[in-house]
């Protein structure tokens, strides 16, 4: 459910220019139906399933160093291993195919991480929380800064500029490679250590720690997922749509603007959690069914295809493929999702027919362990 619901953000980002993400009243369709899309977009979606996403993989690091002390086997070695090659595939990706990449950032924070493997749940919710109040803080502060006349020029663009965003990625992918190469350096670099860092740190402790509770592998009662539903879901979205109204009343200001994410900063981690416990309960009354069946042959595959989903979608939206860049409005985006969709399910469910791990997933065992 993760990596396919990140696709309905990440395709924004790989389809218009950045200000349409910044700024969605400015560019790619703000009325009628794609008003409604962006609406249920950032409400339900928006960083909500990047967060779930985060969770996932700290509670795979914590179930994958487990696994291998179990067996006698080098741990943490295996781990830096196995997270310098999901580093070096997250480099390839984003220099060679887009700079909206989450690997090389995983991999950092999991170098990190990992020497919380063996904390109790309660210390790591409580490290969760430190670490997740970084970046929410800093944000505070700047928006109060912002109240006293700093200018925000990041909310606007011109039309020249947004011309030349939209010719650059319509063009041939050498020039495109140059222009988001700054970009890549900034968001693995400063980004991370300034924010980003934090944040899915943050969220991959809180993973670890819904491993060790037994809630991300559903042994918990389903009393107990109804009420995280109903919890985490009510509130969550309460605070996501209060930062909507917000910024309606304050009429798409720039310092509006800025600070209406502080409601969904913490909105989106409630709801992600809110979508373990939907899953949970989805699993166990529809277990061993054609759905869960097929949802899951994309899970076993979630690195493959993830790296499908942005080859696919640039090859649609960049000069090097059909060159739809900024041509699509925000209801035929959520149209190709679907059909991107289809195709990864039934791509996944017929290759786990055949093969054990995703292609992909192979290579990454493969390097990791020294061994086809």
């Amino acid at each position: 459910m993760a990596i396919l619901g990140i696709l309905v953000i990440n395709i924004q980002s790989i389809s218009m220019p950045s200000i349409a993400r910044i700024n969605p009243a400015t560019y790619g369709g703000f009325e009628g139906a794609n008003y409604i899309v962006w609406l249920l977009s950032h409400v339900f979606v928006e960083q909500k399933f990047i967060v779930l996403f985060s969770m996932l993989f700290g509670a795979g690091v914590l179930l994958f160093v487990s696994s291998k002390q179990s067996k006698g086997e080098p741990a943490l070695k295996l781990h830096y291993k196995r997270t310098f090659w999901l580093l070096v595939i997250g480099l390839a990706h984003a220099y060679l195919l887009w700079d909206g990449d989450i690997l090389v950032t995983y991999a950092l924070c999991s170098l990190v991480v990992v020497l919380a493997y063996n904390w109790p749940a309660e210390r790591l919710v409580v490290a969760a929380v430190v670490l997740l109040s970084v970046p929410f803080i800093q944000q505070v502060e700047t928006v109060m800064m912002l109240d006293h006349g700093m200018e925000l020029g990041y909310w606007t663009t011109t039309p020249e500029e947004l011309q030349q965003e939209i010719a650059v990625h319509q063009g041939s992918w050498s020039a495109l490679a140059a222009d988001r190469f700054g970009s890549n350096v900034y968001s693995q670099t400063i980004a991370v250590v300034d924010r980003a860092g934090w944040r899915y740190s943050g969220a991959m402790l809180l993973g670890m720690a819904l491993f060790r509770w037994g809630v991300l592998s559903n042994e918990r009662s389903s009393e107990e997922y109804i009420k995280l539903v109903a919890g985490c879901f009510t509130a969550g979205i309460t605070i996501t749509v209060a930062g909507v109204a917000y910024l309606h009343y304050h009429d798409w200001g720039s310092v509006a603007g800025f600070s209406w994410g502080l409601f969904n900063y913490w909105g989106s981690i409630l709801v992600s959690i809110s979508y373990v416990g939907v899953v949970m309960l989805f699993c166990r009354r529809w277990a061993g069914g054609r759905v869960e069946k097929a949802l899951s042959s994309v899970g076993r595959t979630a690195l493959s295809n993830y790296l499908l989903q942005t080859v696919v979608a640039t090859t649609i939206f960049y000069g090097h493929g059909l060159a739809l860049f900024g041509q699509v409005s925000r209801v035929e985006q959520m149209g190709i999702v679907l059909l991107i969709w289809v195709v990864q399910v039934v791509l996944s469910v017929l290759w786990l027919q055949r093969f054990r791990y995703g292609p992909a997933e192979w290579v990454w065992r493969s390097l990791t362990y020294g061994r086809a």
